[in-house]
């Protein structure tokens, strides 16, 4: 019985994944809706308080295949210079895996006017269903 549980011990060990800590810290808006976000293959598209953007995916061989192996381990990267670039990385992401869905976690302090912006760019570039995360309001 010792063996058993050691050996399922080490199994957990050796397969289970962290998840990488969020590049910019959201505090999220409330909403009464209940969808359920998707578990894999994600885009995050995360947009701080002062307006930064950054783009992450839940895949390690997706950050390594848009972000470079060196990024591989973080959880996203700040889209410079301009939004712009963001649809070119969506584009880049999207040929790799069709599957992908996206998401948007804006702090709920984030002026409107910069999430508006990153929903047009979505539709610009033929992305036209996404999550947008909220927290559930009690």
């Amino acid at each position: 019985m010792v063996d058993i549980g050691f050996l399922l011990l080490t199994f957990f060990m050796l397969t289970t994944q962290f998840k990488p800590e969020d590049a910019v810290e959201v505090q999220l808006p409330e909403s009464h809706s209940v969808f359920k976000l998707p578990d894999a293959d994600v885009i995050t598209i995360s947009i701080g308080k002062d307006g930064k953007t950054f783009l992450g995916f839940d895949s390690q061989i997706m950050r390594s295949n848009i972000f470079g192996d060196e990024n591989r381990l973080r959880a996203g990267m700040e889209v410079k210079p301009d939004i712009d670039n963001l649809g070119q990385l969506l584009i880049k992401a999207r040929t790799m895996n069709p599957k992908l869905r996206t998401v948007i976690k804006a702090d709920k302090d984030t002026e409107y006017d910069v999430v508006e912006r990153v929903m047009s760019l979505l539709q610009k570039v033929n992305i036209t269903r996404f999550n947008l995360v909220t927290n559930q309001a009690k």
